[in-house]
C-alpha cells in the first residue's frame, strides 16, 4: 500500500503527518446511518489513531462522549488485544442540523495513543474486533475483510488490514 497524506508538514521544530480518513465500519438502518473512520497521525514522532464517528438520522441523536477513561480495544486474529488510550480528558460529539436534507448530524473526533504493548502485532495481524469504551457505553464493531460501502459506492475498504497497510505511514 502506498502512503497518502491529508496533511504533511515538516519544519525545523515540528513534524506532522495525517493519513486520510478510512472507513472501518458502516451501519445503515432505516433513517439512521453510522460511519466509523480511522486515520493515523504522527505528531513530532508520536503516532496517534484519530477516531472519527459520523451519525446521520432523521431522528434525534443523543450526544456521544469520551472521557479520560475511554479506550479503544483492538482484538487481533492472533487473540492479542491492543489497548489505545484517549489523549484528551473529555470530548463530546458536536450536533448539527442539515435543513436541506432534514438530517440531524453528530460528529465525534478524538485522538488515541498507542500503548507499546502489542504495537508490533498491529503491523502483522488482521483486526477481528474493535471495542470502543465511551463515557457511558461500550460498543463493539466487528471488522470485515472487505467493506463495500452503501454511502461511498466507488470505494472498497479492507478494515481488518487497516494497521497492516497503513501504520508504516506514520512511523
Amino acid at each position: 500500500m502506498k502512503c497518502e497524506y491529508d496533511y504533511d508538514e515538516k519544519t525545523d521544530s515540528t513534524l506532522i503527518k495525517k493519513t486520510p480518513d478510512y472507513l472501518i465500519h458502516e451501519n445503515v438502518f432505516g433513517t439512521t446511518s453510522t460511519f466509523v473512520f480511522f486515520s493515523l497521525v504522527n505528531s513530532d514522532g508520536t503516532p496517534y489513531l484519530n477516531l472519527h464517528i459520523l451519525k446521520k438520522s432523521k431522528d434525534f441523536i443523543k450526544a456521544t462522549c469520551l472521557n479520560a477513561a475511554s479506550r479503544i480495544f483492538i482484538q487481533l486474529s492472533n487473540g492479542k488485544i491492543v489497548t489505545l488510550i484517549n489523549s484528551s480528558d473529555e470530548n463530546c460529539s458536536n450536533l448539527t442540523y442539515n435543513s436541506a436534507e432534514r438530517d440531524n448530524i453528530s460528529i465525534l473526533n478524538s485522538y488515541f495513543l498507542f500503548a507499546k504493548d502489542g504495537y508490533e502485532d498491529l503491523k502483522k495481524y488482521p483486526i477481528t474486533l474493535v471495542r470502543i469504551k465511551f463515557a457511558s457505553e461500550t460498543i463493539d464493531y466487528i471488522m470485515h475483510k472487505e467493506l463495500r460501502s452503501d454511502a461511498f459506492k466507488e470505494t472498497v475498504y479492507n478494515p481488518e488490514n487497516y494497521f497492516i497497510n497503513y501504520l508504516k505511514c506514520v512511523e
